[in-house]
């Protein structure tokens, strides 16, 4: 089972999942952002230690999310891969041959730097920017216009921190909605944090393991 905490806004369903995912019932969309898949393997070339199966554990919890939610599509907000092609890329053209029904939309990254054959051959439909629903989602940060769509964005891996007993301060992966703009946590484990400076009126939902908690 997935914890979730389902949050009503822009007049649309989302369920928010500790497994760093957002799921919206109206499109039936599976949502996640900055995967970074080949970044161990980039810095295992460059004779960087790096620990391995990454890639491996983040498509199993992917995997996992996908067979729980059964979405239409999936849509990815950005850098789902790091670098050019890899072992690691290839491993997921074998783990993408195991969902032939599923749209998988990203919306490029900067990171998403793959020849435009290879999505092809991947069965991936790649978008500078993509809106449906008048919900706009695109990589980086926005600077959306009050009364233009709402926009959905990733890069920045957010983070934001949490005290703890005493004078400690424990830093968490968070989703993060703004008043025009949202942004999502990073799915990928080898990843870092950007702490976030929260609006007075934004909604921050953070995640700790395998719990989802409103803090704001």
């Amino acid at each position: 089972m997935v914890e979730e905490v389902v949050f009503n806004f822009q007049e649309q369903t989302w369920r928010l999942s500790a497994g760093k995912t957002l799921f919206w019932e109206e499109e039936k969309a599976l949502i996640l952002s900055d995967l970074h898949l080949g970044k161990s393997a980039h810095f295992r070339k460059a004779g960087i230690a790096v620990p391995a199966g990454i890639i491996q554990e983040d498509l199993f919890r992917l995997q996992q999310l996908i067979t729980w939610y059964h979405p239409a599509k999936l849509i990815i907000v950005g850098d789902l891969f790091h670098s050019s092609v890899n072992n690691d890329v290839m491993y997921f053209r074998l783990w993408r041959q195991q969902f032939p029904n599923i749209q998988f939309e990203l919306v490029k990254g900067n990171h998403d730097i793959l020849a435009s054959d290879l999505y092809d051959s991947l069965q991936i439909t790649v978008h500078d920017t993509l809106t449906l629903r008048n919900i706009h989602f695109m990589h980086e940060p926005c600077d959306a216009e009050e009364n233009g769509p709402y926009v959905f964005s990733g890069h920045l891996h957010p983070g934001v921190a949490i005290a703890g007993s005493g004078r400690q301060h424990v830093r968490l992966p968070c989703f993060y909605f703004g008043k025009s703009c949202g942004i999502l946590p990073a799915f990928g484990r080898f990843t870092g944090l950007a702490m976030l400076k929260p609006e007075e009126d934004g909604s921050v939902f953070a995640i700790a393991n395998q719990s989802i908690f409103q803090i704001q």
